[in-house]
């Protein structure tokens, strides 16, 4: 399996937020997101090949009871279903949701991406064809625990999630709005006015903790 990174930091996202966790980062994805803030694991894929054993026993060196396998794209990525099963302890997994492997986990963590994610130029049809599955999103939603996690770039993306939401019915519970940017400035902007509209929906406002600390760096 192609790694781009194993570490230890803390949860940025999501439901738990906060959570000290060791995150493995596959490199390899089947999007090309626009805004992608790990283009090292897809635009232009970095990383080493590694055993399965080999990624379980680093990851379980820092001694952490929490796991997020992320990516790029996990769930495309050669002996996933494996990896899930050799990691002991609570297990996200991070997905964009285009792809179902069975894979053991605590938390699926599935990012639909949006309009706002198609990329210009060459691979902007492929992107816009693959970036939204409904049947492979019923599914996780139906088989896991889950939360649904939306970026958000402009107040009518709204409108797009709520329409997704209705087409897989989804629990309107589950869903977190983050705000798109690389930067806490940019961040802290959008947030003003996406925490109006998570008040407005009964959605959830996600922070990115690691952004706000660390900026957009690697290995945080």
């Amino acid at each position: 399996m192609k790694i781009a990174e194993i570490f230890y930091s803390i949860q940025g996202e999501g439901t738990l937020a906060g959570v000290p966790s060791v995150f493995i980062r596959t490199s390899g994805c089947n999007l090309r997101c626009r805004w992608c803030d790990t283009p090292y694991t897809s635009w232009s894929p970095e990383g080493r090949e590694m055993a399965i054993a080999e990624i379980a026993a680093e990851a379980r060196g820092y001694g952490a009871s929490h796991y997020v396998v992320t990516g790029g794209e996990p769930m495309i990525a050669p002996g996933i279903a494996e990896l899930t099963r050799a990691l002991e302890g609570h297990l996200t997994i991070e997905t964009a949701g285009t792809v179902y492997q069975e894979v053991r986990c605590d938390l699926m963590s599935i990012s639909p991406k949006l309009a706002n994610s198609t990329p210009e130029g060459s691979w902007a049809g492929r992107h816009e064809r693959l970036r939204y599955q409904p049947d492979v999103l019923r599914r996780l939603i139906r088989e896991y625990e889950y939360q649904l996690k939306f970026v958000v770039a402009a107040p009518a993306d709204v409108e797009e999630i709520s329409a997704i939401l209705r087409d897989i019915a989804a629990d309107r519970g589950r869903v977190l709005l983050m705000a798109e940017g690389t930067t806490a400035e940019a961040i802290r902007e959008r947030a003003k006015w996406i925490a109006e509209i998570a008040k407005r929906e009964g959605f959830r406002y996600s922070p990115r903790l690691h952004i706000d600390l660390w900026g957009n760096e690697r290995g945080v």
